[in-house]
């Protein structure tokens, strides 16, 4: 007999549901459930476990660190029993190739996935966009199976090209001049927050925070109208900007890569998907 609790998937897709809309409300409209039938749900599944998975008050659903653990492998037994039906009852007879990459990646990438879906009518891919740390955890937690990301030169991946950062700044209301010196980032642990910060203390120029979003296009554009100084890839750059450098004393930044991430037992779709985006990306390995 299984000593083990067995988690039902309904629950869990409920469960996952209010912990990425923070709110019962909204899980139940995602779920097309009831929220009573939500609310339900998830108390099952706390009083299955015996711990408390969210944090629950008048104004926020919040998980707690039960929930918080809980939530990866939640994603995962998803995600395995949708492609286990899919493989035996669906259209997806080639399986499930799940693809993470930074969001600036998936509008040129379309053609290059829509050509490689069209090869492989009987498979279904799977692509996620997000912040590049985000998906080389979800990578090593085996939740994606090939992964391009952003990164310092740190992991060693299969194919990579370096990434050209530049000091960006607006041309018509610069920040630079301003003390403190107003800067536009990723939010905390995000790419490239550190080195402008660490740079700038370095400098001993005083700073603050004066965005900080999740998009490179939305930082782009924010240094770009003089919201702040960003530290960001070149392909960034906008005719607004103004490019900042050794006459601000800001050094080069220059040991960041795009880089490729796959598994040694691969599929061959999933190494035939790797090949046309290292071609696609100009990558070496």
């Amino acid at each position: 007999m299984n000593r083990y609790p067995m988690f039902s998937p309904q629950l869990l897709i409920s469960f996952v549901a209010v912990s990425e809309t923070t709110s019962f409300t909204r899980a139940a409209d995602r779920v097309s459930l009831s929220q009573s039938t939500v609310s339900q749900q998830v108390r099952r599944l706390e009083e299955l476990l015996g711990k408390a998975l969210f944090e629950r008050t008048s104004h926020e659903v919040r998980l707690t660190e039960e929930g918080i653990k809980l939530l990866s492998y939640a994603r995962r037994i998803i995600a395995i029993n949708e492609e286990a039906h899919d493989a035996l009852t669906g259209p997806w007879r080639d399986g499930v190739l799940r693809l993470g990459m930074p969001e600036d990646f998936t509008v040129p990438t379309v053609e290059l996935l829509a050509a490689f879906k069209r090869e492989h009518p009987n498979l279904r891919l799977d692509v996620t966009s997000g912040l590049s740390r985000d998906l080389h955890r979800a990578y090593l937690q085996e939740e994606l199976d090939l992964v391009l990301v952003k990164q310092r030169r740190v992991h060693l991946p299969r194919a990579a090209r370096a990434e050209p950062l530049l000091w960006l700044d607006s041309q018509k209301h610069p920040a630079i001049d301003q003390s403190p010196v107003p800067i536009a980032v990723f939010p905390v642990s995000g790419l490239y927050r550190e080195e402008l910060c660490q740079t700038l203390d370095s400098l001993g120029v005083r700073w603050r925070v004066s965005y900080s979003g999740g998009g490179l296009a939305a930082l782009a554009a924010a240094s770009a109208a003089g919201l702040g100084v960003s530290l960001l890839p070149a392909s960034c750059r906008l005719p607004a900007h103004r490019v900042l450098g050794t006459a601000e004393h800001l050094p080069p930044v220059e040991d960041f890569e795009l880089a490729l991430f796959y598994r040694d037992n691969a599929s061959p779709l999933a190494l035939d998907l790797a090949d046309r985006l290292i071609a696609f990306c100009g990558l070496t390995r």
